[in-house]
């Protein structure tokens, strides 16, 4: 299948691509909560191990597997409490995965630069595990699993992604931050958000599990969030001068090329939904 869709121009690609993964991200989420669970851990799993994978090609060499090991913990034990399946306690189970990375630099073998290596792997940790943990907070409101909120904050993003590349493609001129990223505009921007906003409509006109203007409100906190994530992905990319984070999704990328936008933004999210 992938050879066939090399062939293909590369917005086919990306066409084909989402809608092939569009399809089995909501056929999990909506078929129960453990479909939720089970299609974001591989998403993070595979998240982590594509940022860790990056930062060695640039002389880096934090411990991978160890490092996405305790995201996935992370990821798991947060779920497991929010669905109020085992108490909040056991969130220091996480400190003590953490605290263990010391000793395991300490064994390791030809180790130049130890407290580099624990710095790296805490940062994949910090920086792609705990949003992706976070997300379960986000996903549970009072107690409940909404299937419709984790749906919902997905097509905004989506429609922020689809909005920015076919606007700033057609008309983007003005430079957004042309420092980090020379193709990113504000025109695309622009149409991002307007596309963003309108799929916010449908959700709050749809869906009360919040209310209109808290949609209205993970919107804007999508764009703006979700911009400065893809712009914080593409600093990074520069910094090792790479294009894509991966190919895993043909057309798209990798997985942190198609899930920038969320690293940002779901600690807002978070905050946002818990306090208001």
């Amino acid at each position: 299948m992938r050879s066939a869709l090399n062939n293909l121009s590369e917005l086919r690609q990306r066409i084909v691509a989402a809608l092939a993964g569009v399809a089995i991200i909501l056929s999990a989420i909506i078929w129960s909560e453990w479909g939720y669970f089970a299609i974001f851990f591989l998403i993070c799993m595979f998240s982590m191990l594509e940022f860790y994978k990056l930062l060695g090609l640039d002389g880096n060499v934090p411990l991978k597997t160890y490092g996405t090991m305790n995201g996935l913990l992370m990821f798991t034990l947060t779920f497991l409490v929010e669905k109020r399946i085992i108490s909040d306690k056991y969130y220091l189970l996480i400190f003590l995965g953490l605290s263990v990375v010391y000793v395991i630099i300490l064994y390791r073998k030809a180790e130049l630069k130890p407290f580099a290596s624990i710095a790296f792997t805490f940062l994949g940790i910090i920086y792609v595990g705990t949003p992706f943990a976070l997300l379960n907070i986000t996903v549970f409101v009072h107690d409940k699993y909404h299937a419709e909120i984790i749906i919902g904050l997905l097509f905004i993003l989506w429609a922020s992604d689809t909005g920015a590349y076919f606007a700033g493609k057609n008309f983007g001129k003005t430079p957004l931050f042309p420092r980090v990223s020379p193709k990113k505009t504000w025109e695309g921007t622009i149409g991002g958000g307007l596309l963003a906003f309108s799929m916010a409509t449908i959700f709050a006109y749809n869906f009360k599990s919040l209310e209109s203007w808290q949609w209205f409100f993970i919107a804007f906190i999508m764009v703006v969030a979700g911009t400065y994530g893809d712009l914080v992905e593409s600093l990074f990319k520069r910094s090792i001068q790479i294009k894509d984070s991966g190919n895993s999704i043909p057309g798209h990328g990798g997985f942190l090329d198609r899930f920038d936008g969320l690293l940002i933004a779901s600690p807002i999210i978070v905050v946002f939904i818990n306090l208001f």
